[in-house]
């Protein structure tokens, strides 16, 4: 067991600086690896082999409401991107350009994409042209640049993995009821697979995508009571297809306008899954992410049988359909504890002679450490159990997190406070107006996280200027 402790103690406690204590795990669960590139990263196999499960898994929910894969290139030319002013706006202090091509310089600058909003509108101009071509239901995987000054693994990346959604609708209503499906599909993959509980909500106007009508949000609240933007879908209405000239002609032979959606998920989700569920040993992965869901260790490997057994419970349980490896290696069982703690893997099964003439096995869960002796007839059904088991038990401790660390203030001086001194979401009233809005990041470092769908009356004036109120804000500080 020294050697487990030890492996553990490498891992800097999060009451003491969660930040490092974030660094050191998705080094020492070697999730990823510092490129030469500056604020790149390379994602290793164990963090790779998280975004395939995410990635699988939403794509199969995007499918079943009709969307296709496409892919779209990585440069966009500079007079594409300039056609939507808010747009390019938002988006030109984060841009990274190509200048030359080969040994010559280029005509025209290229962008490499930030986001693919103008690439699509190009498309679509010519590939719509009467109602019966929608709505277009598309969405591409692929990496997007966007120079930060401040990066973090996950979080904040110059180059990061994503899905973009853009789809065309002959109307208004269309859009918007797209808009909020894509983002309900976001909030079920959040809390049904990720076991991460999340508030959706509408962004102000401040904080909303550039070139957007209207953007939704889903957000999640940090283990250190910080708030993650996790995913987001945008309504366009019509703006970037009058600057595109993105017409139909409908049922009456007139041309119209299409109204467009936008939507994403990127890799800094699995910054969210390490903050949500994380603990000072390290990694805690919900059984139905997790690469590897079962870590089967020999005890006293070399024992006549006890390897050749672990290798036969591995294989029945691969069978059975979970996602399993032995640890066959010869280090010792305390240092395989502690490795297969801080990756993370959900359960365990320990397997030595004693056990074997007992005809059981030791499983032990990720989360909440408790063993449990299982007949081995029995281990698949147990182990199909317990990954259930841990998956409601870690959404419901997520919940609660989120329960005990949300507050509300009705005056601007328990705002401050609250926001202060108390980590995690203030709920508070706003009266719409921009002022308070900027007044509250400037005074506390908060922002507005979303106006939740399901509003609440707190007061009948707004938290800042005490004018009358328009809307309830969850407010907090955010990654």
């Amino acid at each position: 067991m020294a050697e487990q402790k030890k492996l553990v103690e490498e891992i800097t406690s999060m009451d003491v600086d969660f930040a490092q204590w974030y660094t050191d795990i998705v080094k020492k669960a070697e999730l990823i690896d510092y490129a030469s590139v500056k604020g790149c990263m390379v994602i290793k196999p164990a963090g790779y082999a998280l975004w395939e499960n995410i990635q699988k898994a939403l794509d199969a929910k995007f499918k079943e409401t009709g969307v296709e894969n496409v892919y779209m290139p990585m440069f966009i030319p500079e007079s594409l991107l300039q056609k939507e002013k808010d747009h390019v706006e938002g988006f030109a202090p984060e841009v990274a350009w190509v200048t030359y091509g080969g040994l010559e310089p280029l005509q025209e600058r290229l962008c490499v994409r930030p986001t693919s909003e103008t690439l699509f509108c190009d498309f679509y101009k010519d590939a719509i042209q009467s109602y019966r071509d929608l709505p277009k239901l598309y969405n591409q995987w692929c990496s997007v640049v966007r120079w930060e000054k401040t990066t973090r693994p996950f979080l904040r990346s110059r180059e990061f993995l994503w899905q973009e959604g853009h789809t065309a609708h002959a109307t208004a209503e269309d859009a918007e009821a797209r808009t909020i499906q894509m983002l309900n599909v976001y909030a079920d993959f959040c809390e049904q697979v990720l076991a991460i509980p999340v508030i959706k909500g509408r962004k102000t106007d401040k904080e909303k995508f550039a070139g957007a009508e209207a953007t939704y949000t889903i957000e999640a609240l940090m283990h250190d009571g910080k708030a993650l933007q996790s995913g987001t879908s945008h309504n366009f209405g019509d703006g970037f297809a009058r600057a595109f000239g993105i017409q139909y002609t409908d049922k009456e032979n007139k041309l119209q306008y299409v109204h467009q959606t936008s939507w994403g998920m990127s890799t800094r989700i699995i910054g969210g899954i390490i903050m949500v569920h994380g603990d000072d040993s390290g990694l805690v992965l919900p059984p139905r992410i997790a690469p590897t869901q079962v870590m089967v260790i020999p005890i006293q490997q070399r024992k006549e049988g006890v390897l050749e057994k672990a290798t036969e419970l591995k294989s029945e349980l691969l069978e059975k359909g979970f996602r399993v490896k032995l640890d066959d290696s010869d280090k010792s069982p305390g240092f395989k504890f502690a490795d297969q703690e801080m990756r993370g893997i959900p359960l365990r099964v320990e397997i030595g002679p004693k056990d074997m003439e007992a005809g059981r096995c030791i499983v032990v869960r990720r989360d909440t450490r408790e063993k449990v002796e299982v007949a081995l007839s029995d281990l698949a059904a147990k182990v199909g159990e317990l990954l259930e088991q841990m998956q409601k038990d870690m959404l419901e401790r997520a919940r609660n997190h989120v329960k005990n660390h949300t507050y509300e203030a009705k005056n601007y001086e328990e705002f401050c406070d609250t926001i202060n001194n108390k980590p995690g979401f203030v709920k508070a009233m706003w009266c719409g107006e921009l002022a308070c809005e900027e007044k509250i990041k400037e005074d506390t470092t908060a922002t507005s996280r979303c106006m939740p769908f399901e509003q609440e009356q707190i007061s009948d004036v707004c938290v800042c200027c005490g004018k009358p109120a328009k809307k309830m804000v969850y407010w907090g500080k955010a990654y």
